[in-house]
């Protein structure tokens, strides 16, 4: 298969309205359990094929948002994805009222059936109209990040590709290369305030049409939260705030002495040593000829995998004009096929690109015995524990990217690792904030973010920033605008990586690889905890986890002469 050859077709509305209502129809006429398995079989094919082509003209449009056809696919999809929802809605309610559900729940997994419950839970025609506009400002949002063209020392940058600069070992390069960046966020305030506050009105209005008190509430549903609840989150935040902040500060201690710094910069931040940061050797072919021989030492799996990724022409990697910002995995059910999209710009990011979202694309090339499309994926935070894992599950093959540097680079993203948590916290710390404040203005959010950093991230000194002091630095995060809540997962994650590498890099357990190998199998057919539990580990939940996966980092850290790196 080539994926740049894969026809997309624009799928028909009304045809399919229509094949659902027959759909539905013949499942409540169906007078045996294999018939009505044979209905649901039609159903899933159809739905994987539809959910295909949505996911091939939205990947496309990422690679090029420039491109005319993909942005006039990307806006019917924005008009017509949630009347497609809506459409699907009859059926999914029929196969949750069916006779027949110990047949159903034995082929199609358990959690099938808990997101068919979620999805008729938001489902309501009255909000199709808000959907409709929600989807328009998170394009809106994303071709303004991707519209960007930053003039800088001769030459014309797009966000991404200021990445190298904004990490110069020359401390004035990287200021005035930061200075540069964030000016395109200062001057665009008015657009993603004004996007951001029309969001924020849709997405209440939404949350309350549907019965909820406000989107934060809805989340919860949204993001199928099975296993816990606020009361949980905010305990969980809160234990991030008092044990792992003060190691963050104790790390930034350390890292301004290797920097030779009294105090660390709002601009020094993300580079780790003097004499600049670990970078991975080699052209973007180069970097992708390495990462087909690592996953090919690491296992069976992994190096069928990474061919089949490959020869299939599945990974779109470089950073380029008119591409979107970020990176991302997406599975295409239909052709069984996982999807790299991501930003190469020259820093070990690259490097994680090749381990994070390739951790998730094997997860999904492993459970795509699942017929649900949407449940090949587990939930979100469960899936982010494949992608974070598999970054620390490869360290034993950094020396092939980054040759002499690679302790430089494993300690850096050990550390990073660690910055991460907060980080991720006061993410999702602020839009809770924010749903349940929505009349704020954006000078009140703006206001609030600052808070939480100050909290959260007290290491950021935004004193030769102002309008960073004035808290716009969330505007670069694309997930408050484009997905919503979507950020705790990494976190959750994140503990339940710790304990991975800790059982890959210090205790060199046999059973490591194993227990990886059956959660990625198990993919969406299980919860978050039943997951972490499938992989003998600790949830984050539990009161002792944090402290206990900390322990082992902090002392691994602490370990290394970082002042000789």
């Amino acid at each position: 298969m080539d994926f740049t050859q894969v026809p997309y077709e624009r799928p028909d509305y009304l045809a399919f309205k229509q094949r659902l209502t027959d759909l539905e129809i013949q499942l409540g006429n169906a007078s045996s359990a294999d018939e009505a398995l044979a209905v649901a079989d039609k159903a899933v094919t159809y739905l994987n094929h539809v959910d295909t082509q949505a996911m091939i003209a939205s990947i496309r449009h990422t690679i090029d948002t420039t491109d005319q056809f993909y942005q006039a696919e990307d806006d019917y999809w924005n008009e017509y994805g949630p009347q497609f929802e809506d459409a699907t809605a009859p059926y999914l309610k029929q196969l949750l009222a069916s006779p027949y559900q110990e047949v159903l729940t034995a082929v199609y997994p358990k959690t099938f059936m808990m997101k068919a419950k979620d999805r008729l839970r938001l489902q309501d025609s009255a909000i199709i109209a808000d959907q409709q506009r929600d989807n328009q400002l998170i394009s809106e949002y994303s071709n303004l990040i991707a519209s960007a063209q930053i003039p800088f020392d001769g030459q014309v940058y797009t966000l991404a590709q200021l990445g190298p600069l904004r990490q110069s070992q020359d401390r004035v390069v990287r200021k005035a290369a930061n200075e540069a960046y964030w000016q395109f966020f200062s001057d665009h305030e008015a657009d993603f305030d004004r996007i951001y506050d029309e969001m924020v009105k849709v997405r209440t209005k939404m949350a309350q049409t549907l019965g909820f008190d406000d989107f934060a509430q809805m989340s919860y549903v949204m993001m199928d939260r099975f296993d816990y609840d606020e009361t949980v989150v905010t305990k969980y935040r809160q234990a991030v705030l008092e044990q792992v902040v003060p190691v963050v500060l104790h790390q930034r201690e350390k890292q301004a002495k290797r920097l030779g710094l009294d105090q660390l910069a709002y601009y020094d931040l993300d580079v780790q040593f003097k004499s600049g940061n670990a970078v991975p050797q080699g052209s973007p072919e180069e970097l992708v000829a390495k990462a087909n021989q690592m996953y090919h030492e690491l296992s069976p799996e992994t190096g069928s995998f990474f061919d089949f990724m490959v020869d299939s022409n599945l990974l779109d990697l470089v950073a380029k004009k008119g591409k979107a910002s970020g990176g991302y995995a997406e599975f295409l059910p239909e052709i069984q096929a996982p999807f790299i999209f991501a930003n190469f710009n020259g820093t070990s990011g690259d490097v994680d690109v090749l381990t994070h979202e390739a951790g998730h694309a094997f997860q999904t090339y492993q459970a795509k015995w699942i017929k649900p499309g949407d449940t090949v994926f587990p939930t979100f935070e469960a899936a982010e524990i494949f992608s974070m894992s598999m970054e620390f599950i490869t360290y034993p093959w950094m020396t092939l990217f980054f040759g002499q540097e690679t302790e430089k680079y494993k300690y850096a993203h050990l550390q990073d690792a660690v910055e991460f948590l907060p980080y991720g916290i006061l993410v999702d710390h602020f839009q809770h904030e924010i749903y349940t404040h929505p009349e704020w203005t954006p000078s009140e959010r703006k206001q609030a973010w600052r808070e939480l950093e100050r909290q959260y991230t007290p290491d950021r000194d935004y004193s030769e920033n102002a309008a960073l002091d004035s808290g716009i630095f969330w505007f670069r995060q694309g997930h408050i605008f484009e997905s919503p809540f979507y950020y705790i997962d990494y976190t959750i994650a994140q503990v339940v990586a710790y304990q991975f590498w800790k059982r890959f890099n210090v205790d060199h357990d046999e059973q490591a690889w194993p227990d990886y190998m059956a959660m990625a199998k198990a993919g969406g057919s299980q919860t978050l905890l039943q997951l972490i539990q499938t992989g003998h580990l600790a949830s984050p939940f539990e009161p002792s986890t944090l402290a206990d996966t900390l322990k082992p980092i902090q002392a691994a850290l602490d370990a290394v002469d970082d002042q000789a790196l």
